[in-house]
């Protein structure tokens, strides 16, 4: 069935756009790195794991397409220094990891428990590890870094951190799941029939 938007696909979608500004600014600011402790890849895990992967990334590249137009709405930063800057390589990521752990969400189906390890693992593969392969070479190449360096700077302090928002997620979307299933949050009753269901 051809993908349509829905109302009340895009309110959510629009609501977790807010919720990705706010956590813009709800970051720790490192001495030895421009790489800041951020809340924002755990709300990239949420929106594609609860949204799905066209509403998860449309709520993502939203805000980074308002910012990078000049709006200040990334920890009051916008425009093209925002994907040109030492972070600039997470940033262009963030849709994508929101998509691909969409993907994984709407196809999940069975038990709490696989539910919420697969979501789990959707995190910590897309939300986190995913964002490095880009991140830490970029950041090597804006901070004039050796790849070494990058590493320590933009990858190795914040992996801990990744998993446990990568498991804090998937609890939370697969709790949110029970109660407001994807075909519900996107309004559109069709949209599981084209699923393939996974086995436990």
């Amino acid at each position: 069935m051809p993908f349509s938007f829905s109302t009340k696909g895009l309110v959510f979608m629009t609501a977790f756009s807010a919720l990705f500004v706010l956590s813009s600014y709800l970051n720790l600011h490192l001495g030895f790195s421009p790489v800041p402790i951020s809340m924002e890849n755990f709300v990239v895990m949420l929106a594609g794991a609860i949204l799905g992967p066209v509403y998860g990334f449309g709520s993502i590249a939203l805000v980074i397409a308002l910012s990078v137009l000049g709006l200040p709405i990334i920890d009051g930063r916008g425009g093209l220094a925002l994907l040109t800057g030492p972070t600039g390589g997470f940033v262009w990521m963030f849709p994508v990891a929101a998509f691909l752990i969409g993907l994984v969400s709407r196809y999940v189906r069975g038990s709490r428990l696989w539910t919420t390890v697969a979501l789990i693992a959707a995190a910590e593969l897309f939300g986190s590890l995913l964002l490095y392969v880009t991140g830490v070479p970029w950041l090597a190449h804006a901070a004039n870094y050796s790849f070494a360096k990058a590493m320590a700077a933009g990858c190795y302090p914040y992996l801990p951190g990744d998993a446990v928002k990568a498991v804090l997620a998937g609890v939370v979307a697969a709790a949110v799941r029970q109660v407001f299933p994807l075909e519900r949050i996107t309004g559109q009753s069709g949209y599981s029939g084209a699923e393939t269901t996974i086995a436990k």
